[in-house]
């Protein structure tokens, strides 16, 4: 039950009343009116800038608008009051029944509650695609935690979503990966290397791989020319990095649907790179130097260039390096191609910070070869600042530059660094206290909010205990109580935050912003333990009333309608809620 949209529909439908009355034009566009809670929430339950954003269109005053408008909703038993505030906003407050009704409806939904059914097609999230020479650090953990989050998001609000993974297995990158495991191989067969030389890959978790060489190989890579020996130890290196980036993955509890390899690309740029002649997208022409001081490597030379400034870009893009080879640009145009022939029509790129300037090239990219059909969204996560008790975390034993992901995970745990990635918007930097994501405080985030869940749990373990003849694990007994006597402005709150939950949801997956989800569920939780610490000083106002059971049976199909949704939200976020804290 979503009220929102519920009410949203009424509101169009006193705008067309007006309309047939002639107090309003017809044909108004009315895609910009939207319901949504106050501001304040002392001014109501829901408003609506509807008298707002249609009075330039109907030619009308916006007040004397809204109040045509309140006068019409005021017809409406369901709502009790329908006033104008400020420039023509209409705040509305419902009869009690509705919130009686949302909480029935979450009662009886159960895990259901709050999915959406978004309009779409297929959606291609990729995320991580950290480069296959090393073990994952902090930085690529933010990206993994968003795109897993945004794609659990995305499929309980509707969609048909597709997990995948980019290797980037056709650069420079991992020729030097190979040479590195190779200098391990040697070590593995006795060889004294001394330090790692510069250029190379430092950590000790090619050390593994080394030894893992020596074991299938013997010696017989020793003599060989690197030309030979190089493609051998680079499939072996790139398949020992994928098993220990996924091992790494499985730890924040991320698995992805498809691992595409770039190295299979090669012919799909040629036949791309075709396809874009074909059509007149490609030229042989000149760029003009990049504003201010050109960079040294900047050459003012023909090139084959892509028209990606008719489809939105700031300037056209070149297909091919000086040498004849293809440049990323070309690549990545050729596997989103491939994405969208696979099906995808809403294509999401989760990528660091540092990608910036690749999301219009990429955008209008999509836009040519898909023609129209699909569209990308990229989604820039920016740093993380590991801390400690305030002070920076620098060196990673195992990996010799950076902490590794798995060590964090291995100190604070999967829940801490999931929650707390998703507590931050994405494009905002992000300071992870290893010292306090674990604390037990108002100030830990997830600490709150999993209390919330655990004390809800816990409200049901007394009630037993007090009451064992009457059965709380029956839904309908809940759903079935008297929730008229919910009337504290504590429970009242509740109630509020449990009916915004469904608009959380689709407006989060309209916006790919997991972060909304994992604010909503700061705000609920905290809800609860205000109305908890009421019931310390006020006994009428505890959970648990052996004086008055119709009581404790309503206030229990409110704490269980918020431990669902408390519940549901964290499993979005792909955190787990505990019954029990320790």
């Amino acid at each position: 039950m979503n009220i929102f949209a519920t009410f949203e529909a009424r509101v169009r439908e006193a705008l067309q009343a007006l309309s047939r009355s002639g107090h309003l034009p017809e044909g108004l566009d009315l895609s910009r009116v939207v319901v949504e809670p106050p501001r304040d929430p002392s001014h109501g339950d829901l408003a609506t800038n509807a008298a707002l954003v249609l009075a330039k269109e109907a030619k009308a005053n916006p007040k004397a608008l809204g109040e045509a408008l309140a006068a019409e909703l005021r017809a409406d038993p369901r709502i009790v009051e329908a006033s104008v505030a400020g420039p023509g906003f209409i705040n509305l407050r419902l009869a009690p029944g509705i919130f009686q009704d949302v909480l029935r409806s979450a009662l009886s939904d159960r895990e259901g509650y709050g999915r959406a059914a978004m309009a779409g097609g297929p959606v291609n999230i990729e995320y991580v695609s950290a480069n296959p020479t090393g073990p994952m650090h902090v930085g690529h953990g933010r990206g993994a935690v968003f795109g897993d989050a945004l794609a659990n998001l995305l499929v309980f609000a509707g969609r048909d979503v597709t997990r995948e993974y980019y290797i980037n297995d056709a650069g420079a990158q991992v020729d030097v990966l190979a040479r590195s495991a190779h200098l391990r191989y040697r070590e593995a067969l006795g060889e004294s290397v001394g330090p790692v030389p510069e250029g190379l890959y430092p950590g000790d978790y090619l050390v593994p791989v080394g030894q893992a060489l020596a074991r299938t190989h013997g010696a017989d890579l020793l003599d060989r020319p690197e030309a030979e020996w190089l493609p051998v130890v680079r499939e072996a290196a790139i398949g020992a990095m994928m098993d220990l980036i996924r091992g790494d993955l499985a730890r924040l509890g991320i698995h992805h649907d498809v691992f595409f390899s770039e190295a299979t690309l090669k012919d799909a740029v040629a036949e791309l790179l075709a396809e874009l002649r074909e059509k007149g997208l490609v030229y042989e022409g000149r760029l003009p130097p990049p504003k201010g001081q050109p960079p040294e490597d900047w050459e003012d030379r023909e090139q084959t260039l892509f028209r990606t400034v008719e489809f939105g870009d700031d300037v056209d893009r070149p297909l091919l390096k000086s040498d004849g080879s293809y440049t990323y640009f070309a690549s990545d145009i050729a596997y989103h191609r491939d994405k969208w022939r696979r099906g995808a029509t809403d294509l999401i790129d989760v990528l660091g910070a540092d990608h910036g300037g690749y999301v219009k090239r990429m955008q209008a990219a999509v836009k040519a070869v898909s023609g129209g059909e699909a569209s990308l969204d990229v989604k820039l996560c920016q740093l993380v600042r590991l801390l400690r008790a305030g002070e920076p975390v620098k060196m990673s034993k195992r990996a010799g530059e950076f902490i590794t992901l798995a060590e964090v995970v291995d100190e604070v745990g999967r829940d801490a660094i999931r929650f707390m990635m998703l507590y931050r918007k994405n494009d905002a930097t992000l300071d992870f206290d290893l010292a306090k994501v674990v604390e037990q405080s108002k100030d830990n985030p997830v600490f709150y909010v999993q209390y919330a869940h655990a004390r809800c749990a816990s409200v049901f373990r007394q009630a037993r205990e007090a009451m064992p003849d009457e059965d709380f694990s029956s839904a309908a007994l809940l759903r079935d109580s008297d929730l008229s006597l919910l009337g504290d402005p504590g429970e009242i709150e509740i109630m509020r935050l449990i009916a915004q939950y469904p608009r959380v949801v689709e407006a989060a997956a309209a916006a790919h912003e997991p972060h909304r989800v994992a604010f909503y569920l700061y705000d609920l939780a905290s809800s609860l333990h205000g109305f908890w610490n009421k019931g310390k000083d006020l006994p009428q106002l505890r959970f648990v009333n052996l004086t008055d059971r119709n009581s404790t049976r309503a206030r229990l199909a409110l704490v269980e309608a918020l431990r669902g949704v408390l519940a549901s939200g964290l499993a979005v976020l792909g955190v787990t809620a505990p019954n029990e804290m320790r």
